[in-house]
């Protein structure tokens, strides 16, 4: 193996192993104490996204569920035949 190659392969070397230094991030700065103590309400769930109201079937849905006791997967299923099935009776 001459110099010549031997210096290339040196130097393709080095570019892999100093591309992970470049890769390392600098530690993120600190916040002020104020925003540690950040209030509550910043965090309130309508800052999240904005909700849409209930409806009167939805929200009588939700309460059969709360007084069976249904949780999970079986509460959303409920939910969903208990609204279907509101939806589909004739309104007096």
């Amino acid at each position: 193996m001459t110099i010549v190659s031997r210096a290339a392969a040196t130097a393709i070397a080095s570019l892999f192993l100093i591309s992970s230094a470049f890769a390392q991030t600098t530690t993120p700065a600190t916040p002020a104490p104020a925003a540690k103590a950040a209030p509550a309400e910043k965090m309130a769930p309508t800052a999240k996204k904005a909700e849409k109201p209930r409806s009167a079937a939805s929200l009588e849905c939700s309460k059969e569920a709360d007084a069976k006791g249904v949780h999970g997967k079986e509460r959303k299923k409920f939910m969903s035949e208990c609204k279907k099935a509101a939806m589909a009776k004739p309104k007096t």
